[in-house]
């Protein structure tokens, strides 16, 4: 296998073959859209989102809304309603989360064409810098009031976080499909065995923590900041799994920088909802999750043209040195002691 790009066999035949978001044209999607009732003015922005697909269209009476494509296959029905449902609790209870729009029959989940799709509103807002402390602690209140509802009842039909699906099966994906370029495979092999024992041991020491409706995927970039605060978008990835997992994603810098910004988030948060500081164990534990499961997403997703396009740096020689060369690094984080926080 050429060292230059560690592309996988057989990977341009299949790319070379139809994907289901072929059939997904600007004509299906404002037909699908006027399902709802509502008239198209042809209006229709691609937005950034590559799981799903996800577009901005605007409409005659309601101004602009957003569909959301959702991949074919991906997640059973009754997982996508529970999607809907959550989002949808959290609104009622003024929980600054963008629920989906209902049809006329009060359903939530569309069909067109095979593709399942939801209607929602246009949610404006600018991206969140976090500069403050105030806005840290604005966002760790939502957070913890998230959590209190999420904290209520389980999914009953999503999965939960766990060590084995985001960790042992990323990695052997990514081995097993001859991602990796030769020189690099063993060593990769390796270095995963002894991170995830490294995980499996902080799990372990953190021990009998929580499990709660999460949004899962809880990064800025699914934040939108307005004037009266922020607004929580897209829970595609929400799940079961501990709190710290919608807390960690938005600390960053090195340990110096990142427990302030925790404090303020905790300060916040704590005013709804109680945290157990055990969990704190797990965070770096789940940004190593994070980073096999990542690798082994834009693996799995290969074949979807999108991701070439938008990824042209996967699957090169220097993205898996790289990535190897951050996996050592998350070795060493994982034996520090974890975050301080006085609570």
């Amino acid at each position: 296998m050429s060292q230059e790009n560690a592309t996988n066999k057989g990977t341009k035949t299949e790319m070379d073959q139809p994907h289901p978001y072929d059939r997904l044209t600007p004509d299906v999607i404002l037909a699908a859209v006027e399902t709802y009732g509502v008239r198209c003015t042809g209006g229709l922005l691609a937005l950034n989102s590559y799981e799903n697909r996800v577009y901005r269209i605007d409409t005659e009476e309601q101004g602009p809304l957003v569909g959301k494509f959702y991949r074919p296959g991906r997640w059973p029905d009754a997982a996508i309603l529970e999607e809907h449902d959550f989002t949808r609790e959290l609104a009622e209870h003024e929980i600054p989360a963008v629920a989906p729009l209902a049809r006329a029959d009060g359903g939530t989940l569309a069909c067109y064409h095979d593709f399942h799709f939801a209607l929602f509103p246009w949610q404006p807002g600018r991206a969140p810098e976090l500069q403050s402390a105030e806005d840290r602690r604005m966002l760790g209140r939502y957070l913890g009031r998230l959590h209190r509802l999420g904290a209520v009842r389980p999914f009953a039909h999503r999965p939960v976080m766990d060590i084995q699906s985001f960790g042992h099966e990323s990695a052997a994906y990514l081995l097993e499909n001859d991602f990796l370029p030769d020189y690099l495979r063993q060593p990769y092999e390796s270095l995963t065995g002894q991170l995830l024992q490294q995980v499996e041991s902080a799990f372990a020491t953190a021990g009998n923590y929580a499990v709660i409706r999460l949004h899962g995927d809880c990064h800025l970039g699914n934040i939108l900041w307005t004037d009266t605060g922020p607004h929580i978008v897209d829970f595609d990835d929400c799940r079961m799994g501990p709190a710290v997992q919608d807390l960690w994603m938005l600390l960053s810098g090195d340990r110096e920088e990142m427990e302030p910004q925790l404090a303020d988030i905790l300060d916040g948060y704590t005013q709804f909802a109680g945290f157990d500081a055990r969990e704190l164990y797990l965070l770096e534990p789940l940004r190593t999750l994070r980073m096999l499961h990542y690798s082994a997403w834009l693996a799995r997703r290969w074949e979807d043209p999108a991701f070439p396009r938008n990824f042209p740096w996967f699957n090169t020689q220097r993205y898996w040195e790289e990535q190897t060369l951050a996996l050592r690094e998350q070795a060493a984080l994982l034996n520090e002691p974890p975050l301080a926080w006085q609570n």
